[in-house]
């Protein structure tokens, strides 16, 4: 089970809530959640990845780019943490499956002792066990949970600790940094929410039967109602049953682990940038794709993305949420997604943008085609810069190819296709009193979605 949640903050502006850490694709040419998928296919009969439905296409991406099998998708509308979404992955399984529960954006760098490891938690958990991987501590870390133990056994769960108590944790020796990661069966899991958080259990098993469920070539979707999934409590597997259950127990896990969870513990793994000039300066970490150069400066972060540029201390990069919340106040996109976007489609990139218009670059994939829509605010210029397109316009269907054009006047129904064998490549310029990207009304809609967003 590949949990595929996150809002994108303690990296931003690389990670966005449209493009969280475990889609970059930051080690060379591949993410994160690529990396955990191949990882885990040589110990796995099958990988369920559990996604809210605006990330699926993603996930889906780079499923596809890596040829995977043996893969299903758990969609929920929105996220209730990981009690819920281990729940409703747990009831689509037999009672005495093994299960891994992973999260899919961190890194682990030594395979060999990760699978030797996974072993031993398959042995524990066919005894009937809930298995939790305690990592080694290699230093005094004030951001994660801490697992105290007693051989296998847990003594307790820890919140995160000021640095005074993560020192003394760290010295005794017999604590573990908590990483996210569980073994069990299903049905033993089940087992214990059910009685320690009969709720989650009762509100999740109704979700899971009112599911949509469909069975083709990929393996297999289940997307769960947002009414239903907004019944479910929320809750995370720790507080909701790890806490509490009798039946957990701790495996020391010496795995090169890490959560990356800020972009000091980034700076540590990613090769170092060649496109920079320091003179007089050392120890900055800079993440950018154009010729940075840096004088009589030091300890500093500097991520630069086309839309956004972030100049941080280091050690000061948990201020990070401060920022994200100051642009959520402001309205901004810039929380949310990239200058490119991505969609079941294909994608979008803004070129230019202002009061009273924008200007796309628009990328639709053979054989797909858009909502069938229509805007209250705007009305759309389109050019065809390669490829066929099929528009739709009112009653009219027609073709368009490259150098011709067409416009969408608000509020006229419309849908772009692209009928042909190679990618459909369009400008679109908007032009209206609002150009934001949820001034969508869709009317039909081959991937289902809900939201109005592209």
């Amino acid at each position: 089970i590949i949990l595929c949640g996150g809002n994108g903050t303690r990296l931003w502006p690389l990670s966005r809530t449209l493009m969280p850490k475990q889609f970059l694709k930051l080690f060379e040419g591949e993410s994160l959640f690529q990396k955990t998928l191949t990882r885990n296919q040589k110990i796995s009969s099958q990988q369920c990845i559990v996604s809210n439905t605006e990330q699926y296409f993603l996930a889906m991406d780079q499923v596809e780019e890596l040829r995977a099998s043996h893969i299903s998708y758990l969609l929920e509308p929105i996220g209730r943490n990981t009690a819920p979404a281990i729940a409703l992955a747990c009831l689509a399984l037999e009672h005495d499956e093994i299960v891994l529960v992973t999260p899919s954006d961190h890194l682990i760098e030594d395979e060999k002792s990760y699978l030797e490891t996974i072993k031993q938690a398959e042995a524990l958990a066919r005894e009937g066990n809930l298995v939790t991987f305690g990592i080694m501590p290699e230093y005094a870390e004030t951001g994660f949970g801490y697992i105290e133990a007693e051989g296998l056994d847990v003594k307790a769960f820890h919140e995160k600790p000021d640095a005074t108590r993560a020192q003394m944790y760290v010295n005794a020796g017999n604590y573990y940094w908590n990483s996210g990661m569980f073994c069990f069966k299903a049905g033993i899991f089940l087992d214990e929410l059910k009685v320690y958080a009969p709720d989650i259990f009762n509100a999740s098993l109704k979700a899971y039967k009112n599911a949509k469920q469909r069975s083709d070539a990929i393996g297999g979707i289940v997307r769960i109602s947002h009414e239903d999934m907004m019944k479910i409590p929320k809750d995370s597997i720790d507080y909701a049953v790890m806490e509490k259950s009798k039946n957990v127990k701790v495996l020391p896990s010496d795995i090169g682990w890490s959560d990356l969870g800020n972009f000091e513990s980034l700076e540590s793994v990613l090769p170092s940038n060649k496109n920079i000039i320091e003179i007089d300066a050392e120890n900055n970490f800079i993440v950018a794709s154009k010729k940075v150069a840096m004088i009589d400066v030091e300890d500093l972060i500097v991520v630069d993305t086309p839309d956004a540029l972030l100049v941080s201390k280091k050690g000061a990069s948990q201020k990070l949420k401060e920022v994200v919340e100051q642009l959520h106040a402001e309205n901004s996109e810039l929380p949310n997604m990239h200058l490119t976007g991505y969609r079941p489609w294909g994608t979008y990139t803004i070129l230019d943008e202002s009061k009273g218009y924008k200007v796309k670059r628009i990328v639709v994939k053979p054989g797909e085609r858009l909502s069938l829509q229509k805007h209250q605010h705007r009305s759309e210029h389109w050019v065809v810069v390669s490829g066929t397109a099929l528009v739709t316009r009112g009653k009219e269907c027609y073709a368009m190819h490259a150098n011709e054009s067409t416009f969408i006047p608000i509020g006229e129904v419309h849908r772009l296709e692209n009928a042909g064998k190679i990618p459909l490549v369009m400008i679109e310029a908007q032009v209206g009193e609002y150009v934001g990207e949820d001034d969508i009304i869709r009317l039909e809609d081959d991937y289902k979605r809900t939201e109005n967003h592209g």
